[in-house]
């Protein structure tokens, strides 16, 4: 599958700001770019794993510099999330990834909606780790690797509808992000071999050339803001997956 370098890393380092600054859509971006230009999905998702490796590495430190992970919530969501995208690779490469898109919708939809509405109340934000955080992980590790995308907004939604701060949800999912993709990046290795360079390495030098602006945007983005955005994200993903499925023959 031929692509132009460039264009990748444009892609990679847009994906990347919307990504560091919303905690999503770095992974539906990219691999929707590398699905349009023809990659296989089983491809698709392992070239998006394979720079996010890299670019959620450079993110995930940055919010670490910055001040914006909470360890208990890291290991909460990473040991769990390494586990689900194991068994995500394996499956996206004997299933049709649309069944785990058309089936993620009406969560994504769902929780779009009621981020959007929740600003309008008063909430008390906090750093704890919320319950259930372990099979959240576990559940967006797997549908990650299925669908190419999902993992952030999968936890980063429910962590913030839970309460959790969103740069410090942010910071920590993407911290959690590298090593859930690196061995996501094994499993597809084993599955499907090498993805294409060309892809990789412009989606890897956009990434992490944007990786320290996402995060002080981050940082310096009011939490209602954030929340705002990270909502009409979610709904944007849950409806695309929707126009997706509905589309595909």
């Amino acid at each position: 599958m031929p692509t132009d370098f460039l264009t990748s890393a444009a892609i990679g380092a847009l994906a990347q700001l919307v990504d560091g600054a919303l905690g999503m859509a770095y992974g539906v971006t990219s691999a929707a770019l590398l699905l349009a230009l023809g990659a296989p999905p089983a491809l698709a998702s392992a070239s998006v794993h394979y720079a996010e490796t890299f670019t959620c590495g450079a993110s995930g430190l940055s919010h670490l510099a910055a001040g914006n992970v909470l360890r208990r919530l890291f290991w909460s969501l990473v040991i769990p999330g390494a586990i689900g995208a194991t068994a995500g690779a394996y499956v996206v490469s004997h299933l049709p990834p649309l069944w785990m898109k058309l089936a993620l919708a009406p969560y994504l939809i769902g929780m779009g909606l009621f981020l959007l509405f929740r600003p309008m109340r008063r909430q008390r934000l906090h750093e704890e780790t919320p319950r259930h955080t372990r099979w959240l992980g576990l559940g967006a590790g797997f549908a990650d690797a299925v669908a190419g995308g999902g993992w952030s907004a999968l936890t980063v939604t429910t962590l913030v509808a839970r309460g959790v701060r969103p740069r410090m949800a942010i910071g920590t999912v993407h911290l959690a992000k590298c090593l859930v993709s690196a061995v996501a990046s094994i499993s597809f290795f084993i599955q499907v071999g090498l993805p294409h360079g060309a892809s990789v390495l412009g989606l890897i030098a956009g990434g992490v050339v944007a990786a320290p602006f996402s995060a002080l945007l981050a940082r310096r983005m009011p939490p209602r803001v954030a929340t705002v955005l990270a909502a009409l994200a979610v709904l944007a993903i849950g409806l695309s997956n929707v126009a997706h499925a509905l589309a595909s023959p």
